[in-house]
């Protein structure tokens, strides 16, 4: 039998690539365009998600994302009550429905320690990127953001119980991630604080951790120390016959976000949307107050209902095809200084209408720090003399053009704390400060 001859290297290179050439480019004429090739998580299926980035405390991400989602869509993390779960939340609740309807994901965390309640006390999870839950929900949102191109200025967050408690935390440590939040039956943020490794705080559940809309103000604050941003909107919901987390701590979420935001305590508007309900918004008369508050008479610790979502999801913004409501300009703007001695101080304030129409009467709220008490003023009237203060126009100086200022002060007592009010608010809208 002849020996067989074999073919040189290169003129098998070359036939294979002549062979290969011709089905490339059948391939490419034939390959589907990006947008329809398959997304990151099977379409209108829950779907877990792991090595979603820094997660300390092994959480769980479930996400749910809508045959139809839009370009750059919205997000709502959605965080479950203890002894819940991810999946629980997705099934329990109308979350995953509404993306269906206008586009947006859902993040459901799950808790994987034996409580299946989120860490809302550590000294670790209520600060910035300080570890626990708090930093592997964020990894979520980045994930999102990624994978989805995001709109990062449409973030949102919602909870029940723990999962409300949670949604205050978030908000207070990412106040430049999230835009708004709806907490059903939580507490405020800081309220469930413990040193001792407990994840339960029976003072805070039991209503009777009590302080003032600055100090709880100052909690927040203190999450993300030297942050001057945009602060997110909040919708605290609470039943008045909650047994678990009692309904005091409905009051005290009122002061802390109201405080927060700079906007009045007085409510700007009061409704009832159904029978047994009281809303009272802060700050704004319409669905996007900056603070709206729903009280339900005679409802316990398990509140939510369908159509609850619906709700949250218009204080969002979320329920339109355009971007959700963004941070107004303010049409004011307030100095204000302090001169101490001993046990006294004199303030001076000077309100200065920057907005473009005339302002006829002006209320301007601010809140004093603890322990300074009003004794006399000039220029308005104060009331009440400690707390959430109220200073409205004299009679002689209440219209106020386009760039105009009025100055006005006080003479207080104070027990140590001899500074300004650090927010301010004009017939309930917030001002700026400086």
């Amino acid at each position: 039998m002849p020996p067989t001859r074999k073919r040189p290297l290169r003129t098998l290179l070359t036939a294979l690539v002549a062979a290969l050439v011709p089905l490339l480019a059948a391939l490419t004429l034939t390959a589907p365009p990006a947008a329809a090739r398959t997304t990151a998580v099977p379409a209108a299926t829950l779907t877990e998600v792991t090595g979603f980035g820094e997660n300390p405390s092994n959480l769980q991400m479930y996400v749910y994302v809508p045959a139809a989602v839009t370009a750059h869509p919205a997000v709502v993390v959605a965080v479950h009550y203890c002894t819940g779960s991810g999946p629980a939340m997705y099934s329990g609740t109308e979350w995953a429905s509404l993306a269906d309807r206008h586009g947006f994901v859902v993040i459901y965390p799950s808790v994987t320690r034996a409580s299946k309640c989120f860490d809302v006390s550590s000294p670790q999870a209520l600060r910035r990127g300080g570890g626990s839950d708090p930093v592997g929900i964020k990894s979520m949102v980045d994930w999102v953001v990624r994978t989805y191109s995001a709109d990062t200025s449409r973030i949102y967050a919602t909870g029940m119980s723990s999962g409300a408690m949670m949604t205050n935390v978030l908000l207070g440590d990412y106040p430049d991630v999230f835009a708004a939040g709806a907490a059903f039956s939580g507490v405020p943020f800081g309220c469930f604080a413990t040193t001792d490794g407990s994840e339960w705080n029976s003072a805070c559940a039991g209503g009777t951790v009590i302080r003032t809309p600055q100090q709880w103000g100052d909690l927040v604050r203190a999450a993300y120390p030297g942050y001057t941003g945009p602060r997110p909107r909040m919708q605290v919901w609470h039943g008045t016959a909650d047994d678990t987390l009692r309904y005091p701590n409905f009051g005290e979420e009122i002061k802390q976000w109201t405080n927060v935001l700079g906007v009045s305590q007085t409510p700007a508007a009061t409704d009832t949307p159904q029978s047994g309900w009281t809303r009272t918004r802060y700050g704004g008369t319409g669905d996007h107050a900056p603070v709206e508050a729903i009280s339900l008479q005679g409802v316990g610790h398990n509140l939510y209902a369908s159509g609850m979502g619906a709700r949250a999801l218009t204080f969002f913004g979320l329920d339109t095809s355009g971007p959700g409501p963004q941070p107004q300009p303010a049409t004011c703007r307030v100095k204000a200084t302090t001169t101490a001695w001993n046990t006294g101080l004199t303030g001076s304030v000077t309100l200065t209408n920057t907005g473009t129409s005339t302002l006829t009467g002006w209320q301007l709220g601010f809140t004093l720090p603890a322990g300074q008490t009003i004794t006399n003023g000039w220029g308005a009237s104060y009331a009440p003399s400690s707390g959430a203060v109220t200073a409205t126009n004299a009679s002689y100086n209440g219209t106020l053009a386009p760039n105009a200022s009025v100055t006005f002060g006080y003479q207080a007592t104070h027990t140590g704390n001899n500074s300004a009010p650090s927010a301010f608010t004009l017939n309930g809208s917030p001002c700026a400060v400086g």
